[in-house]
C-alpha cells in the first residue's frame, strides 16, 4: 500500500515539473516551424517582438513584460545576422517599454538595406510605435492601434511635469521637481528630435518634425490609441491587408492559463452557412 502511494506521488511530480516543461519545448517547437515557413513564403528574416504575461516555468507566477535592453541585443543580433539584401519582417505586440531599448532597435531596423515591414496584429504602444516608425511599411490589422511617444519619467508623463511647474511661482518648487522639470525638457525634445530622425527617411524636413511633435508633444495620454485610419490621415505608410499567418503565429504566444477565461468563444470562423438548419 505504502509501495502504491509513493508512485502515485511520483508520477503526480513528473506531471507538475517534467510536463510543463515538455509542453513548453513542444511549443517552441511550433513557433520556430510557424517562423521558417512564414519566412520561406516572402523570402526575409521573421523577428517577433512580442510581451504578454507569460508563466514562470515550473512556479507559474505571471511577469509582465515590456521592451528591455535584453530585447534590443537580441533584435540588433537578429539583423546582423541578415543579409542586406534580405527583407525584415518585425511581428510587434508591446506596450512600450525603455526608450534605449527602443531608439536602439528602431535605428538597427533603419539603417538595414533591404525593406523593413513591421505587423501589428493588436497593439504596438509607446516604444513599440517608435519602432513601428522606422519600417518602410506598417502591416496593421484594422482593429490594431499604435500610441504616443511622449516619455513618461516615473509614473508620470514628462509634458504633464514641464506644465505642473511652468503653473507655479519657481520659488514655490522644490529643487527635486525643478531637476525632474529640467529633465522632462530633456527627455521630450530628445524622443522629437529622434522621431523626426526616423520620419526624414519618409518626409520633408518640415513634415517630419511636424509629425514627430504631434506624436511626441503630449496631446494625448500616454495610452490613446491611434488608429490605422488616424495614421493614414497623417501619411504614414500604412497597410491593412492583414496576412492570416501572423494570426496563427500569436496563437502559439498564449496568455497564462487561468482559472476562467476572461474571454470565451468557439475558435472556428463561421460562414453564412454555419446556422443553417440540416434536412
Amino acid at each position: 500500500m505504502n509501495f502504491e502511494f509513493s508512485q502515485i506521488l511520483w508520477l503526480l511530480f513528473i506531471m507538475f515539473t517534467v510536463w510543463p516543461m515538455m509542453k513548453m519545448k513542444m511549443l517552441e517547437r511550433a513557433r520556430y516551424a510557424m517562423l521558417q515557413g512564414f519566412e520561406k513564403s516572402r523570402g526575409s528574416r521573421l523577428i517577433t517582438l512580442i510581451h504578454r504575461q507569460e508563466s514562470v516555468m515550473l512556479i507559474g507566477l505571471p511577469i509582465s513584460r515590456y521592451i528591455n535592453i535584453e530585447d534590443s541585443e537580441q533584435v540588433l543580433r537578429a539583423i546582423r545576422m541578415t543579409p542586406d539584401d534580405m527583407p525584415i519582417d518585425m511581428v510587434l505586440h508591446t506596450p512600450g517599454g525603455l526608450v534605449l531599448a527602443a531608439e536602439q532597435i528602431a535605428l538597427a531596423l533603419l539603417r538595414h538595406p533591404a525593406k523593413v515591414t513591421v505587423f501589428v496584429p493588436h497593439y504596438a504602444m509607446s516604444g513599440g510605435t517608435m519602432i513601428a516608425l522606422a519600417a518602410n511599411e506598417i502591416n496593421m490589422d484594422r482593429n490594431a492601434v499604435l500610441g504616443p511617444v511622449d516619455p513618461q519619467l516615473g509614473q508620470f508623463p514628462a509634458v504633464s511635469i514641464l506644465k505642473a511647474v511652468s503653473r507655479k511661482r519657481l520659488d514655490r518648487v522644490d529643487d527635486n521637481t525643478l531637476i525632474l522639470a529640467d529633465m522632462a525638457e530633456k527627455a521630450v525634445r530628445q524622443v522629437e528630435d529622434f522621431l523626426s530622425e526616423l520620419l526624414s527617411e519618409k518626409f520633408s524636413p518640415d513634415k517630419s518634425r511636424e509629425l514627430a511633435h504631434t506624436l511626441s508633444e503630449g496631446k494625448w495620454t500616454h495610452d490613446y490609441p491611434i488608429t490605422s485610419d488616424k495614421l493614414i490621415a497623417m501619411g504614414l505608410p500604412v497597410n491593412t491587408d492583414f496576412p492570416p499567418a501572423i494570426y496563427d503565429l500569436m496563437d502559439l504566444y498564449p496568455q497564462p492559463p487561468q482559472g476562467r477565461p476572461s474571454v470565451q468563444f468557439i475558435p472556428i470562423p463561421y460562414g453564412k452557412e454555419s446556422f443553417k438548419k440540416p434536412l
